[in-house]
């Protein structure tokens, strides 16, 4: 296969990512990582909502997030979101940038 040429086709997969089949992928996948940080001992034990959140940026995405001050803390020390992920079947390899 040396000189074998690959073309992708940056059109369609962009409209594959916006598709409303990868969204309800996403979805899935986001309200199981939803459920999973849910159950955290620390979020359940004070009472913390976790939210989940859908948009558009060049792909559908969700957001799941501890939405509550104590949050950040809980990821900070047990990695709740980042477990959540991983258990999910998710790779988590750095934060996002802002």
């Amino acid at each position: 296969m040396a000189g074998a040429k690959i073309r992708l086709d940056s059109k369609g997969i962009a409209a594959l990512l916006k598709s409303a089949g990868f969204a309800a992928a996403v979805a899935t996948k986001a309200a199981e990582v939803e459920t999973l940080v849910s159950a955290h001992h620390s979020v359940r034990r004070h009472g913390m909502p976790v939210e989940r959140e859908a948009y558009v940026t060049d792909r559908a995405a969700q957001e799941v997030t501890i939405a509550h001050p104590g949050g950040l803390p809980v990821q900070a020390k047990y990695g709740a979101l980042t477990q959540a992920a991983a258990a999910a079947g998710l790779e988590v390899t750095e934060e996002a940038p802002e």
